[in-house]
């Protein structure tokens, strides 16, 4: 089978997909979640294949990436059913406007029609992106990276089973039969064929899609994410906050890239960021992070010195661009010059220091003493995600069930002409 046809079933499936109830969405998604454990050691074994393929070639924090095991398989199901415990998206009223010459106008909320979605590396994104789209009545064409194809063709496998023992047609979720880039620019240019494109992984995926796609693409972000250190910190909330948002799963657009301390406290701060991310981790036998330091940071501790490119690099690694700003003023000028508008956090104990931080900063999620590691669709109540939107049209931020409706209006009159 080619993409192309994958496609044109793809597209005659969507026509019948308002027609399915929630009751019957929501029992398919559990039939789908039930075979995914079923299938978790045929899954486990196609990911090993993936995974030996991988090395050498991938660092340590994508060959995490890239890893599913029985625990990761057991959280994809979770979201899955946490997703089927969310109110329908679809066919929501979501206006209603009474016009004085007796026309009814209902704003109703309907389906985008077929999704591709092109994701590298993470294989959990191919649960995630079918479920979601399933239960807004939305049709699925995934594209895996060639890295993870074995274990995505796995999941989909299970998922189309899913659907079967529901009594649904397959082609609701489905997977390009070729792994290449090939495939990839077929759906970017499969005007009529697919109604959207997201995009889910690095700089240079994204900026393909937005740069060659003939059908609208909604842009996901890649995550230079900010932590600044403002002069009031409590600094053991600091520390704890940049260690988890930095270490706890570096390869995640999510993870911390880059620490910005006021210049008030960068003598006493910077010492004691070191010896958390480097000394302590090291003595504790973790990986320690590698900071790159500004000129004025340079002078307080040891480290790599900075680029000029390190304060625009995603590092999705065990390092870190350090800078010392001279307040809250100039932190964020910094980030309105090198963030992707992703996730930015302010650790401050000065209200007004955060009301202007997060009036400021021009990024899709902005925390107060908080991690960025919580800029994600389980952590938001979304069940899953299709990935975090950083542009500002139509979905900002994690992408859940109603990021993937669109509305339509149903006018209903009774002779009335203009």
């Amino acid at each position: 089978m080619t993409t192309l046809q994958v496609l044109t079933d793809a597209k005659r499936c969507s026509g019948g997909a308002l027609f399915l109830n929630t009751d019957v969405k929501n029992r398919a998604i559990e039939l789908m979640a039930k075979e995914i454990e079923s299938a978790t050691d045929k899954i486990i074994a196609a990911n090993e294949l993936d995974l030996q393929d991988a090395r050498g070639k991938l660092s340590d924090s994508m060959l995490d990436r890239l890893s599913l095991n029985r625990e990761r398989i057991l959280s994809m199901t979770e979201g899955m059913r946490q997703v089927a415990a969310l109110p329908d998206p679809v066919g929501k009223v979501l206006s209603e406007i009474k016009r004085p010459n007796g026309l009814d106008i209902k704003k109703i909320s309907c389906p985008i029609g077929v999704l591709a979605v092109i994701y590298e590396s993470r294989p959990n994104v191919t649960s995630d992106a079918a479920v979601l789209a399933f239960k807004s009545s939305n049709v699925c064409v995934l594209k895996p990276g060639s890295d993870s194809y074995r274990t995505a063709k796995e999941i989909v496998k299970a998922l189309r089973s899913g659907l079967k023992n529901a009594g649904i047609d397959e082609n609701f979720i489905n997977l390009v039969p070729d792994p290449s880039r090939q495939a990839a620019a077929e759906l970017m240019r499969a005007k009529g064929l697919v109604d959207a494109l997201i995009p889910r992984g690095g700089a240079g995926l994204i900026r393909a899609c937005v740069e060659n796609s003939t059908v609208p693409c909604i842009e996901t972000g890649t995550g230079i994410c900010h932590v600044f250190v403002e002069k009031t910190a409590d600094l053991s909330k600091a520390l704890d906050i940049i260690e988890n948002a930095k270490t706890s799963r570096p390869s995640v657009c999510n993870a911390a890239e880059v620490c910005i301390v006021d210049s008030d406290i960068s003598n006493e701060f910077l010492p004691l960021l070191y010896e958390r991310l480097v000394t302590k981790r090291k003595a504790q036998g973790k990986v320690p992070v590698e900071l790159r330091l500004d000129s004025t940071a340079a002078k307080i501790i040891d480290g790599k010195p900075a680029s000029d490119s390190d304060f625009d690099t995603e590092f999705l690694d065990y390092i870190m661009a350090v800078k010392v700003a001279d307040g809250v003023d100039e932190a964020i000028s910094h980030i309105a010059k090198h963030s992707t508008h992703h996730s930015e956090t302010i650790i401050t104990e000065n209200s007004a220091a955060a009301d202007k931080f997060c009036l400021s900063v021009d990024s899709a999620a902005v925390y107060v003493n908080a991690s960025t590691r919580f800029t994600d669709g389980g952590e938001f109540g979304l069940g899953c995600e299709m990935g975090i939107s950083t542009q500002k049209l139509h979905a900002r931020g994690p992408m859940g069930l109603k990021e993937l409706t669109s509305y339509k209006y149903i006018i209903n009159g009774n002779g009335q002409i203009r």
